[in-house]
């Protein structure tokens, strides 16, 4: 799997109590994407508008933890959502 796409796979993870959030991981679990890119082409406008919220709220996280690495992973996947 794509680092980018375990990072965000692990963030989905704290997000499952919402159906948009337990799609997009079954997408991400269910197939071998070769990238991000690939990964986001195949969302649709809820599931995108979902991911940029959770990815906003992980990202402050990451910020907050003083975590690069994460933080520069999840923000890959934010900036192909626009």
């Amino acid at each position: 799997m794509d680092t980018t796409l375990g990072y965000l796979r692990e963030s989905l993870s704290n997000h499952l109590e919402h159906g948009t959030g337990q799609s997009i991981y079954r997408k991400i679990a269910s197939r071998q994407y070769a990238n991000e890119e690939e990964f986001v082409r195949h969302l649709d406008e809820r599931e995108i508008a979902f991911l940029n919220q959770v990815l906003e709220h992980e990202m402050k996280y990451a910020m907050n933890e003083q975590d690069h690495k994460r933080t520069r992973e999840l923000n890959e996947v934010y900036e192909l959502l626009f």
